[in-house]
């Protein structure tokens, strides 16, 4: 194990969460797609920032390997958050792109990069348009 971390929320989506060390605290508040004010952060907002900051951490350590700028990459998370039955569900998508990146480099990069950050779904490498 490399690190763990803890946060407590008290009020649900309507509350206040807060990391246990205090570090962060954040009002939270359901969207108003879902019938919130949508005047705080939720949590599909902070999966988001935390996955797409992970995963580009993956492409950082890897992207050398390509010969591809790391430093460059904008990863991107969109977050879903699907309500049926009765509950709820997340779905997940990862958009890779770095600049001037040769398609089939930044292809091989965001497999391999899958493979080091071990995410169940493959993203989507992604060249952007000039």
């Amino acid at each position: 194990m490399a690190y763990i971390t803890s946060a407590t929320t008290k009020g649900g989506r309507n509350g206040r969460a807060m990391l246990d060390n205090g570090a962060l605290a954040l009002a939270m508040a359901a969207p108003k797609e879902i019938g919130g004010a949508g005047d705080g952060h939720n949590p599909e907002q902070l999966f988001a920032l935390g996955y797409s900051s992970c995963y580009g951490q993956a492409i950082l350590l890897v992207a050398k390997k390509y010969g591809l700028d790391g430093q460059a990459a904008r990863v991107t998370c969109e977050v879903t958050l699907d309500q049926k039955d009765g509950g709820f569900g997340l779905a997940v998508e990862l958009k890779v792109s770095i600049p001037g990146a040769d398609k089939d480099k930044l292809k091989q990069l965001v497999e391999e990069a899958t493979r080091f950050a071990r995410t169940r779904r493959r993203p989507r490498a992604i060249s952007p348009s000039n």
